[in-house]
């Protein structure tokens, strides 16, 4: 395949920069973790605001990228063997973002796994759990009145919270060094604060992660990167 040429996206959204990483994404927590990994590396790349209206994630044109419709997702026109790369999911491009720079991901295998594990943690469990917590607590399934939706979702992320902090126990980071890890938990912990659930899950309650997302938002690539692409 050639780029951009060959990829459909490209009609709709076509890039400035074709020598540069593509990142198709809008400033969701999921979203934002493409971003931060970019800035944090310094990868050159160009930027797609993709919102998430049907309009733009249900289109042809994004879903020849990504057929199951979300943000974030990229086309790097350098990947592996100087071919260009498509790439969706959040986890899979920060390990693939990782793996090219050689950054944020620990070369002996068993700092990478331990790494990965963590990071699957936040795709399996706080991602998932966290919107749904969102949902049920803040929009439209606030107005449900059987409670044991919100009940079940609240549990949950009061019980991921406690894990999280019993991990920090001694250390900075999640999984040790700073790492993908952290770079796919800290923005859904901040996400908490956008679903008004801080209170109802005891956030106060767990002064280390409290400490840990702070440290997160003090670096200056996630400042840059919580605001890629601008939502106006």
């Amino acid at each position: 395949m050639t780029f951009p040429d060959d990829f459909p996206i490209t009609r709709r959204w076509p890039p400035k920069h074709p020598d540069r990483l593509q990142l198709y994404s809008f400033p969701t927590p999921n979203g934002v973790k493409a971003s931060i990994m970019l800035e944090e590396t310094g990868l050159p790349y160009e930027v797609h605001k993709i919102t998430l209206s049907d309009a733009d994630v249900k289109s042809p044109e994004f879903l020849s990228l990504n057929p199951n419709n979300k943000i974030p997702a990229i086309i790097d026109p350098n990947g592996p063997g100087g071919q260009p790369l498509a790439l969706f999911e959040s986890g899979a491009i920060l390990i693939y973002l990782a793996e090219k720079t050689g950054q944020f991901l620990p070369a002996d295998p068993a700092g990478r796994y331990h790494a990965i594990q963590w990071l699957m943690f936040q795709m399996g469990g706080v991602g998932p759990m966290f919107g749904q917590l969102g949902f049920f607590y803040k929009f439209a399934g606030s107005d449900i009145e059987d409670p044991r939706p919100r009940e079940r979702y609240i549990n949950e992320a009061r019980r991921l919270l406690g894990v999280v902090e019993t991990a920090l126990e001694g250390q900075d980071w999640i999984a040790g060094d700073y790492s993908i890890a952290d770079i796919a938990l800290a923005p859904w912990l901040r996400a908490l604060d956008f679903y008004e659930g801080r209170e109802v899950v005891g956030w106060a309650d767990h002064p280390r992660t409290v400490a840990y997302l702070d440290r997160f938002l003090d670096r200056p690539a996630v400042q840059r990167g919580l605001t890629i692409p601008p939502r106006d």
